[in-house]
């Protein structure tokens, strides 16, 4: 059985994997004996470099600036089994106010720069994949893509519901290539993005939850790793709620 779950040696990237839930799933996979690079903006280089991840800075927030890390990435690894995009941005603002470039900023990032990463990357994903061992996607979204939420994040929600079906769109268009496409949709988990949010009002979110808590690192690894594992390679399309429930109940 632990051979459904093992992805040691597996080579894979995780963008804005410098903190946050995209850290986390990098600390997992490297805990589980894969060859992690972490790509974003802002990186402590040597402090990943000492937890034993392979750091990468970059702007991803273009797709010109996707292209040239790719090609950078491809030319000097020549392997991907697993691509986990989890860079993000949110902004809130009240209607009246939410301007063109608070919501250009986060649906570049948030939906446009994983569409225009696959696009560049799927070459190299499919190289090392074969049908009984597919090389794997894994595109971070949100509950509040699947719910609407209590806080005026207008884009946030958009480019996260947008994620999941483009999900969709591309386990459909890649599963022919050997490659699977499946979107996990954290709820709160302890992360700068979530900081200023739980600060205030965590007691809220763990009452309402039915599990009764937030997010811990090991349950967003977890999840990450068995969609990368063999254990899921029949898994494709997929859009996995990681939030303890909070997302079948209704917001306060």
């Amino acid at each position: 059985m632990s051979g459904l779950f093992d992805v040691a040696g597996r080579t894979v990237l995780v963008t804005g994997g410098g903190r946050g839930i995209g850290r986390m799933i990098a600390d997992g996979f490297a805990a589980a004996g894969a060859e992690v690079h972490v790509v974003s903006r802002l990186l402590d280089v040597e402090e990943l470099r000492a937890a034993g991840l392979r750091p990468w800075v970059a702007d991803l927030s273009t797709e010109a600036g996707c292209a040239e890390f790719a090609s950078e990435f491809a030319g000097a690894t020549g392997r991907l089994d697993v691509l986990v995009n989890n860079a993000g941005a949110t902004w809130g603002a009240p209607l009246e106010e939410f301007d063109s470039a608070a919501w250009d900023k986060v649906v570049d990032l948030n939906l446009k720069s994983p569409f225009f990463l696959v696009r560049e990357l799927a070459p190299l994903l499919g190289a090392s994949a074969t049908p009984n061992a597919p090389s794997r996607i894994v595109n971070i979204g949100s509950i509040d893509g699947l719910r609407v939420p209590t806080l005026s994040t207008y884009s946030y929600t958009a480019s996260k519901a947008a994620l999941h079906h483009l999900t969709r769109v591309l386990a459909v268009e890649l599963g022919p290539r050997n490659i699977t496409v499946n979107a996990i949709a954290p709820g709160p988990f302890e992360s700068k993005m979530m900081a200023a949010v739980l600060a205030e009002s965590r007691d809220e979110f763990e009452g309402a939850a039915p599990l009764g808590r937030i997010g811990r690192p090991d349950d967003a690894a977890a999840l990450a790793i068995l969609l990368a594992a063999p254990g899921g390679s029949f898994l494709t399309g997929t859009v996995i709620p990681l939030d303890g429930g909070l997302s079948i109940v209704s917001p306060r």
